[in-house]
């Protein structure tokens, strides 16, 4: 599963999702996580009410099925959704590594019913005939 994340440096989750320099986005699986790519953005990123910051950012993101920012609107974290992308925002800044230590620890249990459907995003499900009777 892919995850993204809003930064300015790289190494902590803590931009808006608006304004964020930088979307590092990873593979995550139970047994580790590597860095996938890092998609930049330039322009003014200010807070200033304009949606149309958030299309480059919402196509950068789209293959992933969780979204981990420092802050995010409500017209952004709607957006997001609609994409079928779970937003996840941390109260202070965090290290994106201690996040996707957390998230893999949570996979290799029994993870939450929403991290489950997020899981199984992208996946295309098996239907087996043989079990039906004719």
């Amino acid at each position: 599963m892919k995850v993204a994340f809003a930064t300015q440096d790289l190494k902590r989750i803590d931009a808006h999702f608006g304004w964020a320099k930088q979307i590092a986005i990873y593979d995550l699986e139970p047994d580790g996580y590597a860095l996938d790519k890092v998609v930049e953005f330039e322009g003014d990123l200010k807070e200033d009410g304009d949606e149309d910051k958030l299309a480059p950012k919402l196509e950068a993101i789209k293959d992933c099925s969780i979204l981990v920012v420092a802050a995010i609107g409500g017209s952004g974290a709607a957006r997001v959704v609609a994409q079928n992308i779970h937003p996840m925002k941390v109260n202070e800044p965090e290290p994106i590594e201690g996040m996707l230590e957390k998230l893999q620890k949570v996979l290799k249990g029994t993870p939450p019913p929403w991290l489950r459907k997020v899981m199984a995003k992208g996946q295309t499900k098996a239907l087996d005939f043989e079990d039906e009777d004719a």
